[in-house]
């Protein structure tokens, strides 16, 4: 599973079998939860466990750095950006 970024005890990654559309998990030693981007916004799809600061630190990382990520998704998928 390709780790695009390690930041404040988060790590940012995707399943090298993950499916569309384009979203981001995260984890910490807390748990695990998933983001998506839809319209350019950032959303909370799902949390197993991650505590509300690290959520919101979460989102905020992934708002700063969707467009590397997301980047990333493609070339790693395959797809034309």
């Amino acid at each position: 599973m390709p780790t695009l970024l390690i930041l404040f005890g988060l790590r940012f990654y995707f399943y090298s079998n993950d499916h569309e559309p384009f979203h981001i998990h995260v984890e910490s030693s807390d748990g695990i939860a998933k983001f998506g981007i839809e319209n350019g916004e950032v959303l909370l799809i799902k949390n197993e466990g991650l505590k509300i600061k690290d959520l919101k630190l979460a989102e905020s990382i992934i708002e700063e750095n969707k467009e590397i990520f997301e980047k990333e998704w493609n070339r790693f998928f395959g797809k034309d950006v």
